[in-house]
């Protein structure tokens, strides 16, 4: 059995989901399923990545989406679940509950991650790397 990776498409100029989709060899419906942060389908902007294979989930764990994702505007069950991994793990800054919405507390429990994992300095700053997050083993999000 082959192993595969999640492959992401960088939105350019012109683009909209349809052609995305169409480009590689899938439905709008399963870009949108494998995209559950894009809660508007006419609404994607240049630069955006939109994952375009399935995601990795044979191991259980979302893959990590890019250092990219983890801004403020990003707006994505897979931050809530984060959250609750971090929550887990004895990292948290949350004042409440972990959402959906990326925010300074998220970056403040991650960066309380980064240190248990013995990171400092830059290396701690609260932006997910692959390495931290790849050992947070956050549950990979299903969607309906």
């Amino acid at each position: 059995m082959s192993e595969t990776t999640t492959q992401f498409y960088v939105v350019k100029q012109g683009d909209n989901l349809t052609k995305i989709a169409a480009k590689h060899g899938l439905t709008l419906n399963q870009l949108l399923d494998w995209n559950p942060e894009i809660t508007d389908p006419n609404m994607i902007r240049v630069g955006q990545r939109v994952r375009v294979s399935a995601p990795e989930s044979s191991s259980g764990y979302e893959p990590f989406p890019g250092t990219h994702f983890f801004v403020p505007d990003t707006v994505s069950p897979i931050i809530e679940a984060m959250g609750y991994r971090l929550i887990e793990e004895h990292c948290s800054a949350y004042p409440g509950e972990p959402d959906y919405q990326w925010s300074d507390a998220d970056k403040a429990s991650y960066s309380k991650w980064q240190r248990k994992l013995g990171l400092s300095g830059s290396d701690a700053d609260g932006i997910p790397g692959r390495k931290s997050w790849d050992k947070l083993h956050v549950p990979a999000v299903l969607v309906d």
